[in-house]
Formats: structure tokens, sequence, C-alpha cells
């Protein structure tokens, strides 16, 4: 929590996720648009193009996302997805990651990596607690606006519409910011452990 309600100087906090198989579903018949008594309507039936995983970071200070599109979403895509955020991020400054307990994320060769770039500093979530990680809202949001009840008639046309949506949404970008106390947050990552450990009376 003090990373996100106090973040270091000299430093950027950035949260990471991959949201996996995100699917190019073509439907079989055109949106039909909203009008005066009824809702849009969407066909259920659809035709299956392939899937991508979407990998992004999100800078708690400004709301701007680091992203790419990745065929599959093991430790080598992940790497690779740090190595494009170590060049996007300027090097005076010091780079704290926030992720989950992902087998991908704890790799040794993710961790080899890590070792070699001193200016990186992992903090990693509870486990059941990714709400705590600020990206997983930023995934809510595009899959809300740009990927649910689409139309896409390829994996290239799925990776093209999220780029563009990336691209507006950096374009005027705002930090989530929380709207429960940082007391009340503790108190429930508290319940949940003691939840998970058995002890809860």
């Amino acid at each position: 929590m003090g990373l996100y309600l106090s973040p270091p100087d000299n430093a950027i906090v950035l949260c990471v996720d991959e949201k996996s198989q995100v699917q190019a579903l073509e439907r079989t018949q055109p949106l039909l648009p909203m009008g005066f008594g009824y809702v849009e309507g969407v066909t259920h039936d659809y035709n299956r193009h392939g899937t991508t995983t979407l990998f992004a970071a999100l800078n708690v200070l400004d709301g701007s996302v680091i992203a790419q599109c990745k065929p599959r979403h093991r430790h080598q895509e992940y790497l690779a997805f740090l190595r494009h955020i170590e060049r996007a991020v300027p090097h005076a400054l010091d780079v704290h990651l926030v992720c989950d307990n992902y087998a991908t994320h704890k790799h040794a060769k993710v961790k080899a990596w890590l070792a070699q770039h001193p200016r990186w500093h992992v903090h990693y979530t509870p486990t059941s607690a990714s709400w705590l990680n600020q990206v997983e809202r930023f995934f809510a949001l595009i899959t809300d606006k740009a990927i649910r009840r689409r139309s896409f008639a390829s994996v290239r046309e799925l990776i093209e519409k999220i780029e563009l949506f990336i691209a507006h949404y950096n374009s005027d970008s705002t930090p989530f910011s929380w709207t429960a106390t940082a007391e009340s947050i503790l108190e429930k990552i508290e319940r949940l452990c003691k939840r998970i450990n058995g002890t809860e009376h």
C-alpha cells in the first residue's frame, strides 16, 4: 500500500500482469445498434480465430500503460516484456514492480535477469489478493471498452484494436485512486491471511 500512497522518489511504480487467452471472436451476424426501447443486439454465435496474451504495466503515478501482445504467456514472454519495460523507463529511475505470485513471474531465468538489474525491485501481492494489483482495474476497463461484445476477423485485428485503445488511453491517462483507507485494506489482508492459514475463528 505504501508504494501506491507514497511512491519513492526517483522511481517508477509499475503494476504488471498478463491477461491471457484474449480471444479473437468473429460474430456470425453484425451487431444490431441500440434503439429506442431495446438494447444493442449481439449474436452468441461466433468463429474463433485464435488468442493473444496482453502484457501490461500500469504506472501508478500517472495511469499510463506500457503494453505488448504476445502469442503465449510463458516465462520467455514475460522476460521479453520486462526487457521492453527496461528500454522504455529512463535509466535514472529505479523500477518498483508489483506483481502476483504466478510461477512465470518467479521463474529462475526471470530471477537471474532481475539480479543483473539492481534498479529493479519486485513486490509480490499476497496469494488470492490480485485486487491489490491496480493493473487488474485496467484489464477490466479494456475488456469492457475494447474487447467484450466486439467482433474480430483475426488475431492481428484484435491486437490492432488493443493497441489503438491503449494509445488513446495513454493520451489522456489518469491514475486510479483508492476509495478505501489504507487501514481498511490492511485489515482485509489480515483477515484473508488468517483464513488462508486456518487461524480465523
